[in-house]
């Protein structure tokens, strides 16, 4: 007995329901709905600020140029302390600021963004205010108190849901604050040294993407950040140090502690802090920007106006009118600088706060929260259309199979059918 029948129209590879006897095709597996961990990507990657991370690792080039960087700021530092002080701020302070910025804004776009980096940039314009008017107990007292407002700020924002951690942190920066009131010179001689001390936070954070190297490039930071700076301070390296001068003494005042401005000990807090901010300015305008191009990336997808070259054209040309004015006049043109260096110095501290209390991977990668809805639209939308007859329903397609002699096959059921046949009104038994 001779039955006609039209033969089943091949179906396309991972199709359901095959024609004849032919073994069914795999399905298609549906895509892991687990989220990523925290400081990965859906890959599994490792991701910085707001995009998967795929710098460059330093190789040993860069780091011995980072050892003879290191070397050539110590001897600059033990022999021309006052002039490396006063020329590298005129040739680099205005370039690291946007060097600087640009990669704190890239790399940690999700903690410097909506309502909290503008109470910040708000915070920030204050304590310019307080910087541009000639300098008194007053305008110092506010700046302390700004200063100390923006750290609260930054505590709210980094212990949400944490109450007591946040109880802790302001009790902490309560105290703080009524001992800066009360010693005002010795809380800007910290802040002053602090703020070369903070690449050593960025660098660490950094070097979390390593796969080769860490331990040796961190031990490389502690060397320069740590080890040097209180080799200095003890007297180690007195016999290499320049005799004080005039200038040094003048300039010792800011970087020394009142009760040690008048001791040998000045001279070796100026040459500390020649040698850390020529090592801050290597960081930010040499290191940084050429080993962490996604910071890049992301910043100028944020402020596209300052794409490529035009970064660098800005502070070149801020340096250029800088140095003009510290020629002219070298007290206003540090006023000058101090006020505009706010900005960059400050805004790094709720980032600092982020990495030092380890919430770094929720701050800048945290990863959305799926629910029930999103799990039954990832479904959805790996589920073949319906128009299509070769992939439709695989219930609907079997049973054309059936009647039309095509054979039949087995019958896999998707992952969400309940769900599905309560939406177009079948039973869900």
């Amino acid at each position: 007995m001779r039955t006609d029948r039209t033969p089943p129209t091949p179906l396309p590879t991972g199709a359901v329901g095959p024609p004849g006897d032919a073994a069914p095709p795999s399905l298609p597996s549906a895509p892991d709905q687990r989220p990523p961990a925290p400081g990965q990507n859906a890959s599994g990657k490792t991701v910085s600020g707001q995009t998967a991370s795929e710098e460059p690792a330093p190789g040993t080039v860069a780091l011995c140029a980072f050892v003879a960087a290191i070397s050539v700021a110590l001897a600059l530092a033990l022999q021309l302390p006052a002039a490396t002080t006063v020329f590298g701020l005129a040739l680099f302070g205005l370039l690291h600021n946007v060097t600087e910025l640009r990669y704190v804004l890239g790399r940690f776009g999700g903690v410097l963004a909506g309502p909290l980096l503008k109470l910040l940039l708000a915070l920030c314009t204050g304590i310019v205010l307080c910087r541009a008017v000639p300098a008194s107990e007053l305008s110092r007292a506010a700046e302390i108190c700004l200063a100390y407002g923006l750290l609260g700020l930054a505590c709210r924002y980094g212990l949400r849901g944490r109450p007591m951690l946040l109880t802790g942190a302001c009790a902490v920066l309560g105290l703080a604050a009524a001992c800066s009131l009360a010693n005002p010179a010795h809380h800007f001689v910290v802040l002053t040294h602090l703020h070369n001390l903070v690449p050593l936070l960025f660098l660490w954070e950094w070097s979390r993407q390593l796969a080769r190297g860490r331990r040796l490039f961190r031990a490389l930071q502690l060397v320069w950040v740590v080890v040097l700076p209180l080799l200095l301070l003890l007297g180690a390296l007195d016999g290499l140090l320049a005799e004080r001068s005039a200038e040094t003494d003048r300039l010792s005042a800011a970087h020394t502690p009142p009760a040690w401005t008048d001791s040998p000990v000045a001279l070796r807090f100026l040459a500390v802090f020649a040698f850390l901010q020529t090592m801050h300015y290597v960081v930010w305008v040499w290191f940084l920007p050429r080993y962490a191009p996604a910071a890049t990336a992301s910043f100028e997808r944020r402020v596209p106006v300052l794409r490529g070259v035009r970064v660098w054209l800005l502070g070149l040309a801020g340096t250029v009118a800088l140095a003009a004015l510290f020629a002219s006049d070298y007290a206003t043109g540090k006023q000058l600088y101090a006020a505009v260096a706010t900005y960059h110095a400050y805004l790094e501290f709720p980032v600092l706060l982020t990495l030092v209390l380890g919430l770094t991977a929720q701050a800048h990668t945290r990863a959305p929260t799926r629910t029930h809805a999103d799990t039954h639209h990832t479904h959805r939308t790996h589920r073949p259309p319906p128009d299509d007859p070769h992939t439709a329903d695989p219930r609907l397609r079997t049973s054309e199979l059936r009647s039309g002699g095509g054979g039949t096959g087995p019958e896999p059921p998707p992952p969400d059918r309940p769900e599905r046949d309560q939406r177009e009104g079948r039973p869900t038994c």
